[in-house]
């Protein structure tokens, strides 16, 4: 017998075996599974009498809340496409993705119309614009249809058509290499067995009440909507990331997990009220998004003793979750050997292999020493980039997924990332293309050369740093540049340094910058004195 594998099996086995427990509690509000299930088929229905059909993207502009969460059933089992927006970028960039997507519906929040009334002319195949949240009474920049009244008249009964694992079910766009934006395809079955590869991994069951810290339009929320919902545990939403309300709702809802960026966690850590909240209920906190100093790792770790702090890697071509930093037999029993391998990228997830490719694509040893590529293959890796078939096949060769980050794997299996082969800036989580900073700062009537590189920070990670050389006879100051620059990006892709250079910058034979020069010269420890 062959069954499909379809994210729709999560939501049906929660319903028929959890359908009187708690699903969800989003502002106050508390959905059993079998309320929310039956929400999911109202929207379903709803969004069918609107006239999305299968095929159609439906792209949602939301904080995280349920109707976000009901998004992720509702849309994939019409067989039409789920688009989770990223509502920290600005409304260029988001027109940008709708167009690319062809998007036909849009479901918006109504705090956020701002990022789609200016450009919704912009827009010729957005037939649809839906309402959510706040108060339907108050007239707003755009019309359209209110989401609680159009599932109030619609069925309780959704008719799904028949689905193929191999649809795709979800698009998330990435910045890639270059500015411009990428839409990853991940279909029903990657999904499917993403989740079931991460729930075996993290080794979820249904008492887990997972905080949905990592907002849901980053690659559905790291796998959260799908594995939770699988083993019938507890989704806790809040719509921002708040460190005070962060640290107050893990108290009330007794948050057994939670995903964060190496910056949440610093927050969380340095609020005054971390230091007083009863935290005893967090058995498992997986820190991701960029690279984890040892100091926070094992400053989590003292003031959250019951609790497991791993990290992990992923990314949204896979997804996203490739390892996870559990602790596997054999490994150090000493403190600083565990800590150690929980601050690798860990070990693959199962369904996924990882390796090391040095030239010629041949694999290299697990000697911890050896240096390549990091490639992976698996049922979770993405069907592609969306409308972009040349840049699915620079990235899938010869059966696996190239994912441009330098890596070594040890002895042992573990995973670490030693360097970036592509030029992108992971600040606060958030992935930022270098290419597009650079052309931002090119802008600027007195800049003459530009190159953009990650500088390491203590809050984010590492931030955009730009090095630019000026026209003869031009003056510019960091500040004014950084202003020019707060006027065309998101506000997370802004520099946060800048460096005037007295000369040309360092290129090589065929005029490419030397951006490891530009490194070494510009990031070098300070000496003292």
């Amino acid at each position: 017998m062959k069954v499909p594998l379809v994210v729709t099996d999560f939501i049906d086995r929660a319903r028929n075996l959890y359908g009187d427990a708690d699903a969800v509690s989003c502002g106050g509000e508390r959905l059993t599974y079998g309320r929310l299930a039956e929400r999911i088929d109202r929207a379903s229905a709803a969004f069918t009498k609107l006239g999305v059909v299968r095929g159609d993207v439906v792209a949602f502009v939301s904080f995280n809340c349920h109707r976000l969460l009901e998004g992720y059933f509702a849309v994939p089992q019409m067989g039409a496409i789920l688009l989770p927006i990223n509502i920290r970028l600005t409304p260029g960039d988001i027109a940008y993705i709708l167009a690319d997507a062809g998007a036909t519906t849009a479901v918006v929040d109504r705090a956020l119309l701002g990022l789609i009334a200016p450009v919704a002319e912009r827009l010729p195949k957005l037939r649809t614009i839906v309402l959510m949240g706040g108060d339907p009474r108050i007239p707003t920049a755009l019309g359209g249809e209110d989401y609680e009244s159009m599932l109030a008249s619609a069925p309780a009964t959704f008719e799904r058509p028949e689905l193929d694992e191999d649809d795709v079910a979800e698009l998330f766009y990435t910045s890639g290499t270059t500015a411009r934006p990428k839409g990853v395809m991940l279909t029903n079955r990657s999904l499917y067995l993403h989740a079931m590869g991460a729930v075996v991994g993290l080794g979820c069951d249904d008492r887990i009440v997972q905080l949905h810290s990592i907002p849901l339009f980053h690659v559905n929320g790291w796998g959260t909507p799908h594995s939770v919902t699988m083993v019938g545990g507890r989704h806790v939403m809040l719509p921002r990331f708040d460190s005070c309300q962060v640290l107050e709702t893990i108290e009330r809802e007794r948050v057994t997990d939670m995903f964060v960026v190496p910056t949440m966690a610093l927050a969380l850590l340095a609020d005054p009220s971390c230091a007083t909240r009863d935290l005893s209920s967090l058995r498992r906190v997986m820190v991701g998004g960029a690279a984890s100093p040892s100091s926070l790792v094992r400053a989590l770790d003292e003031r959250l003793p019951g609790c497991e702090v791993t990290c992990g890697y992923g990314l949204s071509e896979t997804s996203p979750v490739l390892t996870i930093a559990t602790l596997r037999r054999g490994v150090d029993a000493s403190d600083d050997g565990r800590r150690d391998k929980r601050m690798t990228a860990g070990l693959p997830i199962p369904g996924v292999r990882v390796e090391i490719m040095g030239e010629s694509a041949t694999l290299l040893p697990h000697n911890g020493a050896s240096r390549g590529e990091i490639v992976a293959r698996g049922n979770s890796v993405m069907a592609g980039y969306w409308g972009q078939a040349e840049a699915t096949r620079e990235v899938m060769i010869d059966g696996w997924f190239h994912t441009g980050d330098i890596g070594t794997i040890d002895a042992e299996g573990y995973l670490r990332i030693v360097d970036r082969k592509k030029d992108i800036i992971i600040t606060g989580g958030e992935n930022v293309s270098s290419i597009e900073i650079e052309k931002a700062v090119f802008e600027h009537p007195a800049v003459a050369e530009c190159a953009v590189i990650a500088a390491p920070d203590d809050q984010w990670g590492e931030v955009p740093m730009a090095i630019v050389v000026l026209k003869p006879g031009m003056e510019l100051d960091e500040a004014a540049l950084i202003a020019h620059c707060r006027s065309l990006l998101a506000g997370f892709k802004v520099p946060h340094r800048v460096a005037i250079a007295d000369g040309p910058l360092p290129k090589g034979g065929t005029g490419k910058l030397l951006k490891r020069e530009l490194r070494e010269q510009y990031l070098k420890p300070s000496t003292g004195g």
